[in-house]
């Protein structure tokens, strides 16, 4: 059943009738939208101006959403919501839907995907979107085995194989492969962060780091090992982690024997060669390859040891330190050297220990030619340069480079109190 508004309860402007308020029973806010006229922009409420004839009625089925049915002159077709007339279609809707229908493109789509029924401009753009379906990877890189299924994607691959950065950042040096990551990067200078947290005070610059963010509310951890139980809110992490089962380690140092699973744990390792200790502590005097060891060292002046063993009164001002210490406790070695039967509580224990078999000596001392297996024993050998002696004496004035030698000379003192 439809109930007739006269087309003289409005003005020769539609506009005065696009919100039926109390017409009819119950229809509220019915508001009309053009979807592939490019000439509009749908700004003013979804106002059209359009001939029709003399009535305009309102669809009053129960199971469908309200709709108005405007009869336009050259009438072409019509569906339950939409009506073409002269090459356009008109969308009635309700205006709770409207929002999400405004940001959509509004120009018309003839193209449809046989196999998901999106519809696209033109027959190029629809056969670039079936190759998602098919996998077909026509283009090959002829520099590796790697093949891709759009153009595009080969040319950017192949910069990795040739070092061009085009995309050139205008406030600093650094240039990039793809404009995406150029895009990125320039939020960097601005340090604009647009993307809030609605569950915290966190903002982030990207949205999708915001996402990363907002599964650390939820718990929600998607990626899952196939060979383990660990699951990862990220998929990188989770395919860092994988690594661990192939054992494959694609980043090796060009000044050692040394290769790594991550990018960046060989970045860190790189430090050792150059000596660059870029990170300085502003109480002290004191410099560090890393960020995190600086944090960890800036403790040191607060005197801050907020983690504290269940086992024990000890207190330590690193996380790491107290479970170190935990597994003195219970005894735990769960690091197993493969060439003798020696266990160890640390994994950092284990390799110091693994280069006794090997002979292997990483850390080279900037000053002389020695070579050291472990970087403690460097750290004591630059003493001898430097002249630096960190360890004094509680009873005498007497200083020493070496933790061990204090503890010697200590006993000179026990022996007089005997």
């Amino acid at each position: 059943m439809s109930e007739s508004i006269s087309s003289e309860e409005c003005t020769a402007n539609f506009a005065k009738c696009i919100s039926f308020y109390n017409i009819g029973n119950g229809i509220k806010d019915v508001k009309v939208e053009s979807i592939n006229d490019e000439s509009y922009y749908p700004e003013v409420n979804g106002i059209i101006n359009a001939k029709f004839k003399e009535e305009i009625k309102v669809n009053k089925e129960p199971t469908k959403t309200p709709a108005v049915e405007i009869k336009l002159e050259e009438e072409i077709g019509i569906n339950d919501d939409s009506i073409a007339f002269s090459g356009h279609s008109y969308f009635i809707k309700h205006e709770s839907s409207i929002k999400s229908q405004l940001s959509t493109d509004n120009r018309e789509k003839t193209y449809q995907c046989g196999q998901c029924f999106n519809t696209f401009l033109n027959e190029k753009i629809l056969k670039k979107h079936q190759k998602t379906h098919t996998r077909i990877k026509p283009y090959q890189c002829s520099l590796c085995e790697k093949v891709f299924s759009r153009n595009g994607s080969l040319v950017y691959h192949l910069r990795t194989h040739t070092g061009e950065k085009p995309y050139k950042c205008n406030q600093c040096d650094k240039a990039f492969v793809h404009t995406v990551h150029l895009k990125k990067h320039r939020i960097t200078h601005t340090g604009e962060k647009t993307h809030k947290c609605s569950q915290c005070d966190k903002a982030f610059t990207q949205y999708s780091k915001l996402l990363q963010h907002h599964k650390s509310h939820t718990g929600e951890k998607p990626y899952q090992c196939s060979i383990c139980n660990k699951a990862y809110t990220q998929k990188h992490h989770l395919l860092q982690h994988q690594k661990t089962h192939t054992g494959e380690k694609p980043y090796q140092c060009s000044q050692c024997v040394k290769a790594f699973t991550q990018k960046g744990d060989l970045i860190k390792h790189q430090v050792i060669h150059t000596g660059e200790k870029p990170y300085q502590c502003s109480q002290c005097d004191k410099a560090f390859s890393h960020s995190g060891t600086l944090i960890q060292h800036q403790v040191t002046h607060t005197g801050e040891k907020p983690y504290h063993c269940s086992e024990c009164d000890k207190t330590f001002s690193h996380k790491h330190s107290l479970i170190r210490h935990q597994k003195t406790h219970t005894g735990e070695k769960p690091y197993q050297c493969s060439q003798c039967d020696k266990a160890f509580a640390q994994k950092s224990n284990l390799k110091s220990h693994r280069r006794t078999h090997t002979g292997e000596k990483l850390y080279n001392c900037s000053q002389c030619d020695k070579y050291f297996s472990q970087n403690s024993f460097l750290k004591i050998h630059t003493r001898t340069h430097t002249g630096e002696k960190p360890y004094q004496c509680s009873q005498c004035d007497k200083t020493f480079a070496q933790k061990s030698h204090l503890k010697s000379h200590q006993r000179t003192h026990w022996r007089e109190i005997i």
